[in-house]
């Protein structure tokens, strides 16, 4: 029964980590760019429920949408002030950028919002659901947490796969040029593309911070580099592999701490990520790109 418990909630981990991953997956298949930013966006998104559900007493539904309202806002700003200019820069111009906005994000946030923790109330007020009569309780943010990340990555594979707007998106990844010689807007499919990341690190930073509750400036820090080894480990790029990879870390680094080590656990889980890659340098579902020369 214990083992089932640490499975359970390594899967509830791992769900947090598979909606961060799908943000990271998205910006990448589509605009081709790594938004190491991306951890930071979760951090704003955990501030603004907490100052408007926790400080203010707002329904919840409500502080949600207003969370991820600002995170979309914030999203579609740092792509256009931050990596709009430097499409055509080299890669490593757009890593340091996006290396610069994270430590800009958190240093503001410090600034805006001081260091002290916050004690985040959790926005989910169902009941814990107790299995196996009564030896084992899973708590409700649990359920949410996987539930959701089912949900959402349903909601993108149908958005991306059967939508005119999700099939111009996969063009722009196809090849920018074409794609804009046939009318596609390139500049809004990109921007689109941040936005809905951005939207998805908020949903990811309420989830996280009301299983986990304290919030920090560097609360979306750790959990963001996480999120994109996972990306990386089910193939970045890849939606179903952004969810497959967020759930293996997720129980890897829960039964790392449980059998093994806890100083240990973060260790363990990029060592897997390195075997990994050893087998397969594209992630477990990714796919092979042949460079034209």
């Amino acid at each position: 029964m214990q083992f089932l418990g640490y499975l359970i909630s390594g899967i509830s981990l791992g769900s947090v980590y598979a909606l961060i991953a799908l943000g990271y997956t998205m910006v990448y298949g589509i605009a081709k760019m790594l938004n190491f930013a991306h951890g930071d966006i979760i951090m704003v998104g955990g501030y603004m429920v907490y100052f408007t559900f926790c400080s203010r007493g707002w329904h919840p539904i409500l502080a949600l949408l207003f969370a991820m309202a600002v995170c979309v806002v914030l999203g579609i700003t740092i792509e256009r002030v931050a990596y709009r200019p430097l499409r055509s820069a080299p890669s490593l111009a757009v890593l340091i950028t996006a290396i610069g906005v994270s430590f800009l994000l958190q240093n503001s946030a410090m600034l805006l919002w001081k260091s002290d923790p916050k004690s985040f109330t959790s926005i989910i007020s169902m009941d814990p659901v107790s299995i196996a009569g009564g030896q084992l309780s899973i708590p409700a943010e649990t359920i949410v947490t996987i539930l959701v990340s089912l949900v959402i990555m349903a909601v993108l594979l149908w958005f991306v796969n059967k939508t005119r707007i999700g099939h111009a998106m996969k063009a722009v990844s196809e090849d920018r040029g074409a794609a804009q010689l046939m009318g596609i807007n390139v500049n809004q499919s990109i921007s689109l593309t941040f936005a809905i990341g951005s939207g998805l690190a908020a949903v990811a930073g309420v989830l996280m911070c009301s299983a986990y509750p304290v919030l920090i400036p560097t609360t979306g820090a750790m959990p963001g580099i996480k999120a994109f080894t996972a990306a990386v480990f089910g193939g970045i790029g890849s939606i179903p592999g952004a969810m497959i990879g967020g759930l293996i870390l997720g129980i890897i680094e829960i039964f790392s701490r449980a059998y093994i080590s806890t100083e240990l656990a973060d260790a363990i889980v990029f060592g897997c990520l390195i075997l990994v890659l050893l087998v397969r340098p594209t992630g477990l579902l990714g796919k092979k790109v042949h460079e034209k020369v």
